[in-house]
């Protein structure tokens, strides 16, 4: 059965471009990102690394570890690394699983036999320090990922996390944001004494102190 939004993310060890990893034990109390690339010396992967690299210190600033995953070998990683840089302006620093053997693909159910019988799809799986798998998606090997996409759903992650609110249709931070529909007015009062724009009872949207 495919991995959920509620699962534990499978542990496992691995050698990657900085060594062999314990997954869970390298996460630590770290928010992750583990996303696979169908095959190294790639143009779409090559782009999608690059830019993954310059926006670590984005990564880094809401506390969360990226991990990348091919089904090729570590040296062939690090070979790719100097095209990656020289193409993209940018040198993966974070770490890239060798998977080879496809143990970690087929752990977290990466191979999509009806796209590919040997290289992985472009899959995403945002994980919470408790190691809980918050978020999971899937994009088609022909299709670059949008990161910028990530990173806002690992913000309203967090927000909504710390906050009894939800964030609405193409929300980004700073945006008013959706009080949660269990949350009664009296109860809400107390939350946000600021007041919010009551559209249907269903629907209150409020904007977050900073």
């Amino acid at each position: 059965m495919a991995l959920q939004i509620g699962d534990t993310a499978p542990d496992f060890t691995a050698t990657t471009t900085q060594g062999s990893i314990n997954f869970h034990e390298w996460l630590g109390s770290s928010w992750g990102v583990l996303f696979s690339h169908p095959k190294d010396f790639t143009p779409v992967c090559t782009t999608e690394l690059g830019f993954t690299e310059k926006l670590r210190p984005e990564f880094e600033k809401r506390n969360v570890k990226v991990i990348g995953l091919s089904v090729d070998a570590v040296s062939d990683h690090e070979r790719w690394a100097d095209d990656i840089e020289a193409t993209q302006g940018a040198r993966p620093r974070f770490p890239l699983i060798g998977d080879a053997d496809r143990k970690v693909a087929n752990l977290y159910g990466m191979l999509h036999p009806k796209a590919s019988t040997t290289l992985t799809v472009r899959s995403v799986f945002i994980i919470d320090p408790s190691k809980i798998i918050r978020a999971t998606i899937t994009y088609p090997a022909s299709t670059g990922r949008n990161f910028d996409e990530i990173l806002r759903v690992v913000d309203s992650l967090q927000l909504t996390d710390t906050h009894k609110v939800a964030t609405p249709v193409n929300w980004k931070p700073g945006e008013d944001v959706i009080i949660v529909p269990s949350l009664s007015n009296d109860e809400a009062r107390k939350l946000f004494p600021q007041g919010w724009n009551e559209q249907r009872p269903y629907l209150r949207t409020v904007k977050l102190a900073n």
